[in-house]
């Protein structure tokens, strides 16, 4: 008998062509075949059988579809996160954000918080997550990234206190707030991205113009009006673009200070 140990090794080699981490990949697609946490299989489950399906989800993961989109959910920060097509898959570079915001509010809490490209919630379920006494309002213009987030609302048990609206940014908002979120597109048109990104991922929750700097254009000279006295903007930019948007942020008489990711590269501006 194949335990499932051996078939992860095997499926490993095989992702290796499409993955740059092909064990994880192989490790998440069996705990969804087995219906179980990926920590659950590796104490406990490694010698068992391989599970009804695992080799077609890694047949899957082989025309690069993303892992996320085939288990249907992705971890981020401290959340679970049901996601598909149609929606941008959470990436851990983004919870940058939510740690810059963590240490602004050190000593107090954020009430109201406003997420602009919420996707499937991302960001403001993960900020709301964090402050329990905290209200919010994701915006998105994509039908189907809101049916994601007010689901994921639902699941969490947050539907009481995340509101869900389909906009352009930051048209039609009223209100101060004290935290603004935002994870726009920041890709330029001319840019390559991976196949599995490109070919899968919404181009509209991607791409922005030439220099990838479109969305931050429309964004920014908004926010003055939207931040209440000591809020701030944390706002997630590509790692070459942080003295553009810096330059933006400045125009708009914010402060802006640069915040970087955990490998080092530039991923927030912090502005207010």
């Amino acid at each position: 008998m194949t335990t499932l140990r051996q078939a992860l090794t095997q499926a490993t080699a095989r992702i290796a062509e499409v993955s740059d981490s092909p064990r994880l990949d192989a490790e998440l697609l069996a705990a969804h075949a087995l219906g179980c946490t990926r920590e659950a299989m590796l104490l406990t489950r490694l010698d068992d059988p391989i599970p009804e399906g695992f080799e077609d989800l890694v047949d899957r993961r082989l025309t690069h579809e993303p892992v996320a989109y085939i288990t249907g959910s992705r971890a981020f920060w401290t959340i679970e996160l049901m996601v598909g097509p149609g929606v941008l898959v959470p990436r851990a570079d983004s919870e940058t954000l939510i740690d810059a915001a963590l240490g602004h509010f050190a000593t107090r809490t954020p009430q109201r918080i406003l997420d602009l490209g919420t996707g499937p919630g991302t960001l403001l379920l993960a900020a709301l997550a964090e402050w329990p006494g905290a209200t919010g309002l994701g915006v998105d213009a994509s039908p189907a990234a809101l049916d994601y987030a007010r689901r994921n609302g639902a699941a969490l048990g947050m539907a009481d206190r995340a509101q869900w609206r389909q906009g352009d940014w930051t048209a039609g908002i009223d209100g101060l707030y004290d935290l603004i979120l935002a994870n726009p597109p920041y890709i330029g048109t001319g840019e390559s991205l991976p196949h599995e990104v490109v070919g899968h991922e919404p181009g509209e929750a991607l791409f922005a113009g030439h220099d990838g700097l479109d969305d931050y254009r429309r964004i920014v000279p908004d926010l003055p009006r939207l931040l209440d006295k000591g809020g701030i903007a944390a706002i997630e930019i590509g790692h070459t673009q942080g003295e553009a948007v810096a330059t933006l942020v400045r125009a708009a008489g914010l402060s802006a200070t640069l915040v970087r990711d955990l490998g080092g590269r530039p991923r927030c501006i912090l502005a207010g």
